[in-house]
C-alpha cells in the first residue's frame, strides 16, 4: 500500500495494512509486532493519536508521533435522515468531497463507502457521474471513511443487538459510494484487507461486498488477490440499451462480464453474483425484459437486487410504477430466481442509491460540455 504524503514526510497510518505498516516498521529497525500493535490501536481501537498508543515503549511512541499520523478526511456536514440513515460530507481536498452513508437495520449496520472523487464512467441513471471525476482516493481516505463513521457511531451512544462491547457498529462494507471500486484497484483492495484484517476490523468476506459496473479485468484480479462479495451493476437485459445505461458496455459487453462472474464465483465467499438492477419506468422495466434478463443469466448463479430510482433534478429518468417493479420481480421469481426490491433509505439527504454526489472538481470538463449543448439546444429552438 503506498503511502500518502500530507505536506510533510509525515505518514498517515491509515494509509497502511498490515503488510506495508511491516516493511515501514522493519525499514526503521522495528520488530514485525510493531505493525500489529499500531494496526489494532488505529482500527481496533480507532485512537486518533499516537501518543496515546500505550503499550509502546515511549521512545518508540516519540519516535512514531515524529512521523506518523492518523489523518481521516475532515467532516464537512453529517445529516440524519427520518428513517436513521446517516450521511457523512467528507473533504478529500482540492475543492473534493466524498459521501459515506451509514444504513441501520434490524441486525446490522452497514456503511456504504466511496472509492473516487466523483466516477468517470457516467452511466446514464448515476447522480455521481454526472458530476464528473477527479481523481482516486488513497487507501487512507477509503479506509478512513470506515473509521470515522465507527467513532462517531460510538461517540453518538448508537444503541443496537449487534453492538456488544468492544465491538464497532459497523458489521456489513458495501463499495457502493461514489466511484467505480474497480478502477481503483490497488487503493481499494489494500483497503478491504483491513476490513477483513482480525488486527483491525474483522469483517468476513461475506460482510464486504464491491460494486462494479463491469470492469471485467478488475473482477478477474480481485478473484485471485481479495475476493469479497460481488454485485455487478447490470441494469439491462441485453448490449443494446445497456450500451446506453452503462457505457462501460460497449468496452466489456455483456457475454464477457458474465464470463467473468462465472470465474469469480468459483473463489467468492458466496455462491452466487447479486446483479443490481435500477428500475427505469418505460425503460428497462416491461415484463417481456425480465423474461429476456433471465434468459441471458440463466448459466450465472445469481440474485437480483431491484432498486426504485432515486431521482435527482436532470436524471431524464423517472421511477418505474410498484406495479411494474413487482410485475418485473414475478417473472425473474417464476423462473426461479431469488429477486428483492431494495427498500430505499435516506432520501430525504439524498443518500439513497445512485443519489451520492459529494462534490466533485471535474477534471473531465463533462458538466461544461453538457451545459453548453443544453444551451445550444435551447438557442435552437424557435423563437415564439
Amino acid at each position: 500500500m503506498t503511502q500518502r504524503l500530507y505536506g510533510s514526510d509525515m505518514i498517515n497510518l491509515l494509509d497502511f495494512d498490515q503488510t506495508a505498516l511491516a516493511a515501514w516498521f522493519a525499514a526503521r529497525g522495528e520488530k514485525p509486532f510493531r505493525a500489529r500493535q499500531v494496526l489494532r490501536w488505529v482500527h481496533r481501537g480507532l485512537c486518533d493519536r499516537v501518543e496515546a498508543m500505550s503499550d509502546l515503549a515511549r521512545a518508540t511512541r516519540e519516535a512514531l508521533a515524529r512521523d506518523a499520523q492518523i489523518r481521516a478526511p475532515a467532516v464537512l456536514r453529517d445529516s440524519t435522515a427520518s428513517d436513521g440513515t446517516r450521511k457523512w460530507l467528507l473533504d478529500v481536498g482540492g475543492g473534493n468531497a466524498v459521501e459515506a452513508v451509514y444504513i441501520p437495520e434490524a441486525d446490522r449496520g452497514t456503511l456504504c463507502i466511496s472509492s473516487q472523487a466523483g466516477c468517470a464512467l457516467d452511466c446514464a441513471f448515476c447522480s455521481t457521474g454526472k458530476q464528473g471525476f477527479n481523481r482516486n482516493l488513497a487507501p487512507g481516505e477509503i479506509i478512513g471513511q470506515l473509521w470515522h463513521a465507527n467513532r462517531a457511531l460510538l461517540e453518538a451512544g448508537v444503541a443496537a443487538p449487534w453492538v456488544e462491547h468492544g465491538r464497532h457498529p459497523i458489521t456489513n462494507v458495501v463499495m457502493m459510494g461514489m466511484g467505480e471500486p474497480l478502477a481503483n484497484f490497488e487503493p481499494v483492495v489494500g483497503a478491504m484487507r483491513l476490513m477483513l484484517d482480525s488486527n483491525a476490523y474483522g469483517l468476513s468476506r461475506r460482510r464486504v461486498t464491491l460494486s462494479t459496473a463491469g470492469l471485467v479485468p478488475g473482477i478477474d484480479r480481485l478473484r485471485e488477490q481479495c475476493p469479497v462479495a460481488l454485485a455487478v451493476s447490470l441494469h439491462a437485459p441485453n448490449d443494446a440499451l445497456r450500451d446506453v445505461l452503462v457505457p462501460i458496455n460497449r468496452k466489456y459487453p455483456l457475454r464477457e462480464l458474465l464470463a467473468a462472474c462465472l470465474r469469480y464465483i468459483e473463489r467468492a465467499p458466496r455462491d452466487f453474483v447479486t446483479f443490481e438492477y435500477v428500475m427505469l419506468d418505460g425503460v428497462n422495466d416491461a415484463p417481456e425484459q425480465a423474461r429476456e434478463l433471465a434468459l441471458r443469466v440463466r448459466e450465472v448463479p445469481c440474485k437480483f437486487n431491484l432498486i426504485p430510482f432515486n431521482p435527482f433534478a436532470n436524471s431524464g429518468f423517472s421511477t418505474s410504477p410498484r406495479a411494474r417493479i413487482a410485475a418485473f420481480q414475478s417473472v425473474l421469481q417464476d423462473a426461479g430466481y431469488v429477486a428483492t426490491v431494495r427498500a430505499t433509505r435516506g432520501a430525504d439527504i439524498d443518500a439513497a442509491c445512485g443519489q451520492l454526489a459529494g462534490q466533485v472538481h471535474d477534471k473531465t470538463k463533462r458538466r461544461e460540455q453538457r451545459i453548453a449543448v443544453r444551451r445550444t439546444a435551447v438557442a435552437a429552438e424557435p423563437q415564439p
